[in-house]
């Protein structure tokens, strides 16, 4: 699929997100790319062959006080090589797009905390063994 065909997924699926979501996601910028990097997977702790449908990066709502301004926009990163890899058609990669966007925008919303207690960012992988389908048990 191209990435304009691709990106027309996500933005549907960003439409689709209900407007609460809509509007705490205002200053987030959502990039598409063909797949993570390196520096990523090694960040996130996937080994390869697992790899990455989504990423978010940046500051959620429960901890930005008065102080929060003046910075660059957080940012979710979809990942279309993963996701027409382990989709079969048009329809599947729509709905595991949507899955991803969903699961994305979480922790903006709320923190998610490393064992050790430091903020993590989120991100929803897909190890090798795993059907595309597992993906949508959110």
């Amino acid at each position: 699929m191209n990435r304009a065909k691709f990106e027309a997924l996500v933005a549907r699926a960003l439409r689709k997100l209900p407007r609460d979501f809509k509007e705490k996601i205002a200053n987030v910028a959502v990039v598409v790319e063909d797949w993570a990097d390196e520096a990523t997977l090694a960040e996130m702790e996937i080994e390869p062959p697992d790899t990455l449908y989504g990423l978010y990066r940046g500051i959620d709502l429960t901890r930005r006080d008065a102080g929060y301004g003046n910075v660059l926009p957080d940012t979710i990163h979809i990942y279309q090589g993963p996701i027409e890899e382990d989709c079969a058609n048009e329809d599947e990669m729509a709905e595991m797009i949507r899955d991803v966007v969903i699961h994305e925008v979480g922790p903006l919303l709320r923190p998610r905390r490393r064992d050790d207690g430091r903020d993590r960012a989120r991100h929803l992988s897909r190890p090798a063994s795993t059907l595309s389908r597992s993906v949508s048990a959110f």
